[in-house]
C-alpha cells in the first residue's frame, strides 16, 4: 500500500508545481506520513485517517507562518499605477470619436475625456480612470 501514498504524494507535488497557493504541499506531506504509517499498520482506514488529520493539521499550523511572509499586498501595476496622476495631452481628445493621446509619467496612452468636450494638444490633465486600454482624463483648471 505504500506505494500508492508514494504515488499521491508524487502527484500532489506536481500539482503544487503548476498552483501557487502553497497548499496541495501539504497534502503530499501528509500523503508522505501515511506512507510511513502504511509499513506499521495494515489498516487502509487508519492511513486515510492519518493522510486526513495530518494533512489538516499542516494546513492550519503553517497558515500563519505563509500568511506572515506572503506578499498580501496589491501593487498598483501599469495602468492602474496612473490615475490620480497628471500628464500633457500630445494628440488633441476627441471623446465622441474616442480619439486622442496623452503622455502620462513619460508613457503614452490613449484617451478619451470624462465629459464629452474636447481637450486641445498641451493642455494638461489628470486620470481619473481607466477603461480597458484607455485613460480617462480630465483637463486641469488652473
Amino acid at each position: 500500500m505504500w506505494q500508492i501514498w508514494l504515488i499521491i504524494a508524487g502527484v500532489a507535488l506536481i500539482v503544487e508545481i503548476m498552483t501557487v497557493g502553497f497548499l496541495v504541499f501539504w497534502l503530499a506531506i501528509g500523503a508522505l506520513i501515511a506512507m510511513v504509517v502504511s509499513f506499521f499498520i495494515d489498516s487502509i482506514l487508519v492511513q486515510t485517517a492519518v493522510f486526513v488529520v495530518s494533512s489538516a493539521i499542516l494546513i492550519f499550523a503553517t497558515k500563519p507562518f505563509v500568511k506572515k511572509f506572503a506578499n498580501t499586498k496589491n501593487v498598483k501595476t501599469n495602468a492602474f499605477s496612473i490615475i490620480g496622476k497628471e500628464g500633457l495631452v500630445i494628440k488633441e481628445i476627441d471623446s465622441i470619436n474616442e480619439k486622442g493621446q496623452v503622455k502620462v509619467s513619460g508613457e503614452t496612452w490613449t484617451a478619451i475625456g470624462k465629459d464629452d468636450e474636447k481637450i486641445p494638444v498641451g493642455t494638461k490633465i489628470k486620470v481619473t480612470e481607466i477603461d480597458g486600454v484607455k485613460a480617462i482624463v480630465v483637463p486641469i483648471k488652473k
